[in-house]
C-alpha cells in the first residue's frame, strides 16, 4: 500500500512539474492558477532548485529514501528544462541595439498615473531617443505635458490617447506619443469608443494617415485577477488580432509573458504576426514588473 502511495505521489508531482514547465502543451497557460504561477518562470526555476536540495537532504531518511529520490529526479528534470527555457529566452543584455535611420525605437512605461512625473517620462524618452512612447495608465493631460517637455528638449512628439469614461482614474486612460518623423496618425474610431478594444482598460490603435509609417498599438490588457480571467483572455486574443498583418508595432502593458501568448501566434509570430522584442534581443526571461 505504501509503495502504491509513493508511486501515486511521484506521478502527481511529475504531472504538476510538467504542467508548470510546459503549460502550453497541456493548454492551461491562460487558466487560473497556472497563469499566475508561470508569470514568474525564473522564480519557478529557483523553486525547483530549492526543492531538489531539500529532497536530497531528507533522502537520508531510510524509510522515505526511494520516494524522495524519485521526487528529486523529477525535480532535477524540471529544473533542467526550465533552465534551458530561461537561457533560451535570454537573461538580459547590457545595451540597446544601435539605432539606425531605418529603425524605430519604442519605449513603454505603465506610469501608474500620478506616480510618475511628466518631466521624468520626457527625460527618459529623450535619453532613449524614442520614436514611439506607449504610456498605459497615463491621461492625455499628462501625455501633452510629456510631449511639450520633449519638444523643449529637442524631440517633438504628437500625443494620442484613448479613455474609458471621464472619472479621472488614470488606469482608464492610455496615451501614445509618436514622432512627427513617422508621419501623421489618427486613432481609429472603434478604439476610441471602446466598441473594439481591450475589455477593462483601453488600448490605442493609431493608423498612419500620411507617409508609410507602421500601425502602432499602445496595448493595455487587464491584469489576470481571479474575477478578470475572461477579460484577460479576451484582451490577449484581441491584441493578437491587431497583429494580423505586417507593419504593426505593439507596445505597452500586456500583463502577460510569452508563456501566456502560446497558441496566439500566427505565421511564426508570438502574438498574431508580432514577434516578441524581448526574446529577439535575448531579454525574454528578464522581469519587467515589479521593476525591482
Amino acid at each position: 500500500m505504501l509503495r502504491l502511495l509513493g508511486i501515486l505521489v511521484t506521478v502527481l508531482f511529475a504531472i504538476a512539474s510538467a504542467v508548470l514547465t510546459w503549460p502550453a502543451f497541456f493548454r492551461v497557460e491562460r487558466t487560473l492558477p497556472v497563469a499566475q504561477i508561470i508569470a514568474f518562470r525564473t522564480i519557478v526555476t529557483a523553486a525547483f532548485a530549492v526543492l531538489l536540495l531539500v529532497l536530497l537532504l531528507f533522502a537520508v531518511i531510510r524509510p522515505l529514501r526511494k520516494l524522495l529520490l524519485a521526487l528529486a529526479l523529477v525535480a532535477a528534470l524540471a529544473l533542467t528544462a526550465n533552465i534551458v527555457v530561461v537561457l533560451d529566452r535570454g537573461v538580459g543584455t547590457a545595451t540597446l541595439p544601435a539605432k539606425t535611420d531605418a529603425s524605430v525605437r519604442v519605449m513603454t512605461w505603465n506610469t501608474a498615473g500620478d506616480a510618475t512625473a511628466a518631466d521624468t517620462i520626457a527625460q527618459t524618452a529623450v535619453a532613449m531617443s524614442a520614436d514611439v512612447v506607449s504610456l498605459p495608465e497615463t491621461t492625455i493631460e499628462t501625455g501633452e505635458q510629456v510631449a511639450i517637455a520633449m519638444r523643449e528638449l529637442g524631440q517633438p512628439m504628437w500625443a494620442y490617447h484613448t479613455e474609458y469614461g471621464t472619472d479621472g482614474w488614470a488606469a482608464d486612460s492610455t496615451t501614445l506619443l509618436i514622432s512627427p518623423s513617422l508621419g501623421d496618425y489618427a486613432v481609429i474610431a472603434s478604439s476610441q469608443d471602446g466598441s473594439s478594444n481591450t475589455s477593462t482598460v483601453p488600448s490605442v490603435v493609431a493608423m498612419p494617415t500620411s507617409g508609410e509609417g507602421p500601425i502602432i498599438v499602445a496595448a493595455h490588457a487587464v491584469a489576470p485577477r481571479e474575477d478578470a480571467m475572461a477579460g484577460w483572455r479576451h484582451d490577449l486574443q484581441w491584441l493578437a488580432d491587431q497583429c494580423a498583418e505586417d507593419g504593426v508595432i505593439m507596445a505597452g502593458d500586456f500583463n502577460a509573458t510569452v508563456d501566456h501568448m502560446a497558441r496566439l501566434g500566427t505565421d511564426g509570430g508570438d502574438l498574431g504576426q508580432c514577434r516578441d522584442a524581448a526574446v529577439t534581443t535575448s531579454n525574454g526571461a528578464v522581469g519587467t514588473w515589479p521593476t525591482s
